[in-house]
């Protein structure tokens, strides 16, 4: 088989001066995020192509040879506060066997148009069955639906099998009564150790603040790019 030629992207680059990071931009790195989330979303809503609620989750599960394999995916933000970041998963997914397996996280936010990274690493904890169900409660109807149709990474024979399966949960729930919350469905709230600020500047001497947890509260570091 003939091989396929390598594609040269080298010369393919962009200079970065949308904005800077001071050296102390707060003492609170939720302070930070809920500034930059906010304009995020405020781009988003003015026209910019990104989900600004959207982020890389990357776990590490160990393969039946015993080695260990990062594993990433993107999901959606839905709440967060200075106690952790939340997002909602089948708990019988590949990210939600993993986390059972090793709760170690790391979240990544990518705002390409406003030049901007937010890298968190923590801890994952399942949320309150309560706190997952008051969620599902508010999910449009055909979301809830799709969440009882989809063995969540599990393979599938094919699409028609697929919109079957959707088209089951459909009747077996009447449309004048709510959709229950699954029994396999649930939450994960990231509790972080480390938050990194990253702005992009000119000359690729990006900014980088660090923020680390510590048992006084949070210390702040500036990193080479």
């Amino acid at each position: 088989m003939e091989c396929m030629s390598t594609q040269d992207l080298r010369d393919r680059r962009l200079d970065y001066d949308a904005d800077s990071l001071t050296d102390n931009p707060s003492e609170n790195p939720f302070e930070f995020f809920e500034q930059w989330i906010a304009e995020a979303t405020g781009a988003q809503d003015e026209g910019q192509p990104f989900e600004a609620a959207s982020m890389t989750v990357s776990t590490v599960t160990q393969l039946p040879d015993g080695s260990w394999q990062p594993q990433s995916r993107v999901v959606l933000l839905k709440e967060w506060d200075e106690q952790g970041f939340v997002f909602y998963t089948n708990l019988d997914s590949d990210k939600g066997r993993a986390l059972a397996a090793n709760p170690r996280v790391c979240l990544s936010f990518n705002w390409g148009g406003l030049e901007r990274q937010v890298r968190i690493d923590g801890v994952a904890h399942q949320v309150e069955r309560s706190q997952v169900e008051d969620y599902f409660s508010v999910r449009p109807r055909k979301s809830q639906t799709g969440a009882w149709a989809s063995h969540q990474s599990r393979p599938i024979g094919s699409r028609q099998e697929l919109e079957e399966a959707f088209e089951a949960a459909e009747e077996r729930f009447p449309s004048d009564e709510p959709v229950p919350t699954p029994p396999f469905w649930g939450g994960f709230r990231v509790v972080p150790e480390r938050i990194e600020f990253w702005q992009g500047r000119r000359s690729r001497l990006h900014d980088r603040i660090v923020f680390t947890r510590t048992d006084n509260g949070w210390s702040t570091t500036r990193l080479c790019p």
